[in-house]
């Protein structure tokens, strides 16, 4: 169980006041302190424990639904627990609820008004944001990225993001028009990291099937030397190549170092950069120069780079490698799933329910990890960005008046898609000493057309079937009179089921997992939008980066503090 006990009244109110009083006055007890005396860490003040929902979720726990009871998994229990939108359908009988369970589940939602934080975000209310304390304040909108079809939301800040987005969705269709009658350029290097890569990398892969004749897109996102090189050896023909640098700021380190590398290529190879440079960045930033790229694409604070795969910053390169009207079908299945996410049912709404039962393993079933395995190659890269998209939305230690939490956050998200898996870490996942839950994601049909019956079934309907086996056996396990064969089962799993991976499923699958994290940080009470936990490496690689340039410079570097004497010890 990691949810802690319920404080004392007298620590507890000590442990808010700790917040509104000096350093001097903070009881010894209440704080941990560092050798230089700066406060660490304020115990208490979240309210998570203290509500009738969780206490009565605590007491389900003691006795969670039994998998492997005789005919607990029946054809009933299958038929019930199930709920479908925009094509995906949720199988959650194999998770350890009962109604009681999700009961108890949809009060705490409620409790924690989920559904309305998740409409203030809809609506463009500030949700970015940790009350008393500096923050980024912004607005969160990659769903007015998407709202670009019937019946738009019509408060002004959503209203307003979404007419910018449609004048930058006119601009990539008319950049696509010329493309395609042009024939300029059969290839495109996006250059980005982070958002910029993972969200675009993971849809472009899951649409192979839809790929733009003649057009091949090459990404490069690590620092790493070796990436870019590695990259640019692999492109046929540079004077037919469109490079795409994605960066917000326009001063992203990594994105401007590996920049002026491939600028550098092209130059070496007797072509001008300007033609062949375009950029997705901030209107008004260092990179929005028309003197140095030949077209511009703009992105906007309100958009989250894990959350930007929707906006221009996947835009151009999937409407490139896989065409407008396929990107455009993309926007449409997310914004459906975005609609879905407002409905007050809590087992209607997918993304909800997704996030309910995650809470209930994490929280009440105390289980730290959560496997996503897509059984499709086409989503080699989807959990991938599933990991950036949940573990830096709720990764997060403080809640949103700035108070350090009592109840877990954010699980480890990992996974590969299947069968491989099976013949990697599934042996952990039956038979370990941990109980991983697990979410499948599969298909009825392939997405390249292109399978045979091989010994009576298909290859798809040997995937499939590998896919619901691991998930009833996990659930079910199996006894034996040999302790070595024994599969204790009551692994929580779940299936998100679809008839084929098409740019419409992927679209609603995508902000099914953005809502589900959305929800989760709601209820958790914290904000599930900013990313401080990266700022402290970036500062102390500066650091590092002065270090290098001394040295660079022919000055010998003394070991006299820690990040010197690190360095010292390299190779």
């Amino acid at each position: 169980n990691q949810i802690q006990t319920k404080k004392p009244a007298m620590i507890r109110g000590v442990a808010i006041a700790v917040m509104s009083v000096t350093l001097a006055s903070v009881s010894a007890a209440s704080i941990h302190t560092s050798h230089n005396s700066c406060v660490l860490r304020l115990k208490g003040g979240s309210t998570w424990s203290e509500t009738a929902s969780v206490r009565k979720l605590r007491e389900i726990a003691k006795s969670p639904f039994d998998l492997t009871a005789v005919n607990a998994v029946s054809p009933e229990r299958i038929a019930k627990m199930q709920t479908s939108s925009c094509g995906l359908k949720l199988l959650y009988g194999t998770e350890r609820v009962c109604p009681d369970t999700l009961a108890a589940l949809a009060d705490l939602a409620k409790e924690r008004g989920a559904l309305a934080k998740m409409k203030e975000m809809q609506d463009g209310e500030v949700v970015n944001k940790i009350e008393g304390y500096e923050c980024e304040n912004r607005r969160v909108l990659h769903t007015a990225m998407r709202d670009v079809f019937d019946s738009p939301n019509q408060t002004p800040a959503a209203k307003e993001a979404a007419d910018q987005e449609k004048v930058e969705l006119a601009k990539l269709k008319e950049w696509c028009a010329k493309l395609d009658k042009d024939k300029t350029f059969t290839d495109l290097l996006l250059i980005g990291i982070g958002g910029s890569d993972l969200g675009p990398r993971a849809l472009y892969l899951a649409l192979q099937g839809y790929k733009k004749e003649g057009r091949r897109v090459h990404i490069v996102s690590n620092v790493d030397p070796d990436d870019a090189a590695g990259v640019l050896r692999g492109i046929p023909d540079l004077s037919k190549t469109v490079v795409l640098v994605v960066s917000k700021s326009g001063g992203t380190l990594e994105t401007l170092t590996n920049e002026l590398l491939v600028r550098d290529a092209f130059t070496k190879a007797g072509l001008e950069p300007k033609k062949h440079f375009a950029c997705v960045t901030g209107k008004g930033s260092p990179m929005d120069n028309p003197s140095e790229y030949l077209a511009s694409f703009y992105m906007y604070d309100y958009i989250g780079g894990r959350f930007s795969a929707t906006s221009m910053v996947g835009g151009p390169m999937l409407a490139f490698g896989l065409g407008y009207d396929t990107f455009e079908q993309l926007l449409r299945g997310a914004h459906d799933m975005d609609k879905v996410a407002l409905n007050p049912d809590p087992v209607a709404n997918m993304p909800l329910l997704l996030a309910l039962l995650g809470i209930w393993n994490r929280n009440f079933l105390g289980l730290p990890t959560l496997a996503v395995l897509p059984y499709s190659q086409a989503l080699l890269r989807f959990t991938a960005h599933l990991q950036q998209l949940d573990m830096e939305s709720n990764g997060k230690h403080v809640d949103r008046d700035g108070r350090f939490v009592e109840h877990a956050t954010g699980p480890i998200i990992w996974g590969e898609p299947g069968t491989n898996g099976q013949h990697s870490f599934y042996q952990l996942i039956h038979q370990g000493t941990d109980v991983i839950p697990c979410e499948f994601i599969g298909f009825t049909e392939c997405q390249l057309g292109q399978d045979m019956s091989v010994k009576g079934t298909t290859s798809q309907q040997k995937l499939v079937s590998n896919l619901l086996a691991q998930s009833l056996a996990m659930a079910t396990g199996t006894m034996s009179a040999n302790p070595n064969k024994c599969f204790d089962g009551n692994r929580p799993n779940l299936a998100i089921l679809a008839k084929r991976l098409d740019p419409y499923t992927l679209g609603a699958l995508l902000a099914l997992y953005e809502h589900k994290v959305a929800f989760q940080g709601f209820i958790w009470g914290i904000n599930s939008f900013d990313q401080e936990g990266v700022q402290l490496g970036k500062v102390l690689a500066t650091r590092f980066l002065d270090l290098f340039k001394k040295v660079n410079g022919g000055e010998k570097v003394a070991p006299a503090d820690p990040l010197a004497a690190i360095l010292n010890e390299m190779p």
